[in-house]
């Protein structure tokens, strides 16, 4: 389903549309509505009192009307505000989610929405609009390239009318613009993701990065497999060596045209399918692994939405792209590489390729970038998705200020992370007697997901640095109605999309 939103004049609500939306506080009264809904539907009240809606969060309510320009109301529970008198922006966000889900049910088409009052959530009117146009645009994903037969209504544009004062009308327009910016650019992300890996190769993300860099004036290098050997790569050149497909090493960068602007860096790790390689996944773990591309799908969408945004600061981006497959040619357990920095490592499980391949990223683009800050975005641990769950990535840094940074780009975008810990105590969990370091933690110091960010950060130099181990909230997020099931979320776009937007010196 499309979803198309378009700001419109409360004066001019007249227009026929299928549904008139809004949204309530737990037990609200109807007398708010009275013009606009009991003198359509008398019986309103006893209807509600019969489907015992009260606003509770994620329940609707539906019902048919006559005489209105509008064939049904829709009522959506936000829930109950909380200590600070104010609703979690979240609960709206998911109502929104609701609706759109529903209006297939009743054959709906087209929708006038009566935003709430901003001062419920303590946001701005801007942001209202912003969050809405993200995130109803999100709900309308549906990933059905491969359907040869279903529902025709699934595929049929929803037409969504703000309705907003006249005068609002222009202001919030740059809130509308930038909310269906990033809820696209998400919904890429997730597309690419979705799509199975014989149809998402290396060479395909590759290609989506080229375009995009083509599309909106971004500067773009995509090294071969060759290139990625010569360079001495020796992570990725690993990971790669099992897979008849060439892995790609895409950089994206965006420049401001302020002066002294900071450089921020976006890494993404980029697994087209990842079969554990010769240490093979057990089958039912293997058989949504072309979601390991999720954190180079993030990177490369945000890029897309960047491209039209333009921050005030410099953006450089890259995802280290490849399959980890099992063949004559792969990599082995006892094996020893050495990474683009010169660090070594000892292979001892060749299903923990995702820092492998992040260490060579990090490594260069900590050697040929000036960065004020870096953040990575991997599927990189099972140990984060059992520790955390599928709601809150895992963060972990050693820097305060810009896990501050990331952590207020999470609040506000709606991609929520954790910070896990990162202490000495962990380091040695990596240290290896053949080599710098090995690619797998120690079993004594458990805590697998902190032992993978140790490893990842022999390869960040001194630049502030957080990673996101996106495991558990990349994919087949249960019970937030503005995903899929068994489908990819996108997270990280919305997230540093934000970050960039409101960066401040």
């Amino acid at each position: 389903m499309r979803v198309i939103i378009t700001l419109q004049d409360k004066k001019n609500r007249d227009n026929k549309v299928d549904a008139a939306a809004f949204f309530v506080e737990q037990d609200f009264s109807l007398s708010t509505f009275k013009d606009s809904v009991q003198k359509y539907c008398p019986d309103i009240e006893k209807l509600i009192k019969d489907k015992r809606f009260t606003g509770k969060k994620n329940s609707v309510f539906v019902t048919p009307v006559q005489g209105a320009n509008f064939g049904y109301i829709i009522f959506l529970g936000l829930g109950k505000k909380d200590k600070n008198n104010v609703i979690n922006f979240e609960n709206y966000r998911r109502a929104l989610g609701k609706l759109v889900r529903t209006t297939p049910c009743f054959s709906i088409k087209s929708v006038n929405l009566e935003l709430p009052q901003e001062t419920v959530f303590g946001v701005s009117g801007d942001y209202l609009v912003k969050n809405t146009a993200i995130t109803t645009v999100m709900a309308g994903y549906h990933f059905d390239t491969f359907l040869t037969e279903g529902d025709e209504e699934d595929k049929t544009d929803l037409a969504i009318n703000i309705l907003v004062d006249a005068q609002q009308e222009s202001k919030f327009k740059s809130g509308l613009d930038t909310g269906l910016i990033v809820g696209d650019a998400v919904n890429d992300a997730r597309s690419w993701v979705d799509l199975p890996s014989n149809k998402m190769t290396p060479a395909d993300l590759a290609a989506h990065a080229k375009e995009i860099a083509n599309d909106y004036n971004l500067k773009c290098q995509i090294f071969s497999e060759d290139e990625v050997n010569k360079m001495g790569m020796g992570g990725l050149s690993a990971v790669a060596s099992g897979s008849e497909k060439d892995c790609k090493f895409v950089i994206l960068e965006y420049h401001t045209n302020e002066k002294n602007a900071p450089t921020i860096g976006f890494v993404g790790k980029g697994i087209t399918f990842d079969s554990g390689g010769l240490s093979i996944k057990p089958a039912v773990h293997m058989e949504t692994m072309k979601e390991d591309m999720s954190g180079a799908a993030a990177v490369i969408a945000s890029m897309k939405a960047l491209g039209q945004l333009k921050p005030k600061v410099n953006i450089i981006a890259i995802a280290p792209i490849t399959e980890n497959m099992p063949s004559g040619t792969s990599v082995k357990p006892g094996d020893i590489v050495t990474f683009y920095n010169g660090k070594t490592a000892e292979i001892k499980n060749t299903d923990a390729e995702g820092r492998l391949v992040l260490a060579d990223a990090l490594s260069y683009i900590t050697k040929h970038y000036k960065l004020d800050a870096l953040i990575d975005l991997a599927t990189l641990t099972g140990a984060c998705a059992y520790a955390l769950g599928p709601f809150f990535s895992g963060l972990f840094s050693e820097h305060d200020d810009f896990t501050k940074r990331v952590t207020d780009a999470a609040g506000t975008s709606g991609d929520y992370v954790w910070r896990l810990p990162l202490t000495d105590d962990y380091k040695p969990a990596v240290k290896c007697e053949v080599a710098d370091l090995c690619n797998i933690g120690k079993k004594q110091y458990q805590a697998g997901a902190t032992t993978a960010a140790c490893f990842l950060q022999y390869f960040v130099a001194d630049v502030p640095w957080v990673h996101l181990d996106i495991a558990g909230t990349a994919f087949n997020v249960p019970d937030v109605n503005y995903y899929q099931p068994y489908s990819a979320t996108g997270v990280g776009v919305r997230l540093l999309v934000d970050l960039a937007m409101n960066w401040k010196v």
